[in-house]
């Protein structure tokens, strides 16, 4: 399993550029900006890119959808409960961002415990409301990696004070969905270092009593 890390944009959100090693087949997940610099990442590893996937639709992680489809003939996946917020600008806040402005509907939208198949690899999407309506983490079950965008941070959670947002239901979505998970997966985060569900489980003072 390829894993590579880019943090772009002005808010240095992480996206991800994951790929099958034996079929080359690949995947690039929330893809905030600097979409030139992606692709190149991606021609480097000599990847053929299947899907660009959102975890949720804030623009710090949607800013380069537009371009990078342009560049990779990728189809771009969100859940069904944010695939509005690629329309509007003013919902996914890239009107009022230092960056493109997004407006655009999604290849397809997808749900809860869908899997995707990227060349041998399987990837199950986890609904994570809370952060937003529609915020998912993608499960790499075989290799213990969990994609969890704004949900489950290092040490910390998804901020919860903007328009979909709930405290009450990002908690739920992370106990009842994420720490039902083995200690030893990975969390790669939408910001910030990576971390494991165990440490989490012990550590986040949001998920403590």
């Amino acid at each position: 399993m390829i894993i590579e890390k880019l943090a772009v944009g002005a808010y240095a959100a992480n996206c991800f550029i994951i790929g099958d090693e034996s079929t080359k087949t690949g995947i690039v997940v929330d893809p905030g900006g600097e979409a030139e610099r992606i692709y190149k990442k991606i021609e480097d590893l000599g990847l053929k890119l299947k899907y660009i996937i959102l975890t949720h639709g804030h623009g710090d992680h949607i800013g380069g959808i537009e371009k990078l489809k342009k560049l990779t003939g990728a189809e771009v996946l969100i859940h069904h409960d944010d695939a509005m917020m690629l329309k509007d600008p003013t919902i996914n806040l890239t009107a009022s961002m230092n960056g493109p402005t997004v407006s655009s509907d999604p290849d397809k939208t997808i749900g809860d415990r869908d899997i995707l198949a990227i060349g041998n690899l399987k990837c199950e999407i986890i609904h994570t409301p809370g952060h937003t309506r529609g915020g998912i983490c993608l499960y790499f079950a075989k290799e213990k990696v969990l994609i969890s965008g704004d949900t489950l941070f290092y040490g910390s959670i998804g901020r919860t004070d903007l328009a979909g947002g709930s405290h009450k239901q990002l908690i739920n979505s992370i106990l009842e969905r994420l720490m039902i998970l083995d200690d030893q997966v990975t969390v790669y985060p939408g910001h910030g270092a990576s971390t494991t569900i165990g440490f989490e489980r012990k550590r986040n003072p949001f998920l403590q009593g």
